[in-house]
């Protein structure tokens, strides 16, 4: 059976499922970043990813603010060792955590019309 919102209950309504859809997301990427980020010799890459909410619960992101972390993710600004080239043990593509975003844009309309149906 539908639900009944009043008219001006519709704002905080979709507030509360947009609230939940961003927190959900968040944590979706969180974990997918964390299990194909490449461990290394210390797991500082892997562990350093942290999700941050905002405090009004409508936007959220995932940072990892260990130093190489851009040359591992993306393949620049990379440490004088690597001497010009790009690599790691576990043949990681450059820009996986843009890649895992955009895999995730299929689940979040998924998730949306899982928290749609629970209303």
């Amino acid at each position: 059976m539908p639900r009944e919102i009043r008219v001006d209950q519709i704002g905080g309504f979709f507030e509360g499922q947009v609230k939940e859809l961003v927190k959900a997301s968040v944590f979706e990427w969180h974990a997918r970043v964390v299990l194909e980020t490449p461990v290394g010799e210390t797991g500082n890459l892997q562990n350093g990813w942290l999700p941050e909410m905002a405090s009004d619960g409508l936007s959220g992101l995932v940072d990892n603010r260990v130093d190489y972390c851009e040359a591992v993710c993306y393949g620049v600004n990379l440490p004088p060792s690597w001497n010009g080239k790009y690599r790691t043990r576990q043949g990681t593509v450059p820009g996986f955590p843009d890649r895992i975003a955009k895999e995730l844009e299929p689940w979040i309309k998924a998730e949306y019309e899982r928290i749609k149906r629970q209303g």
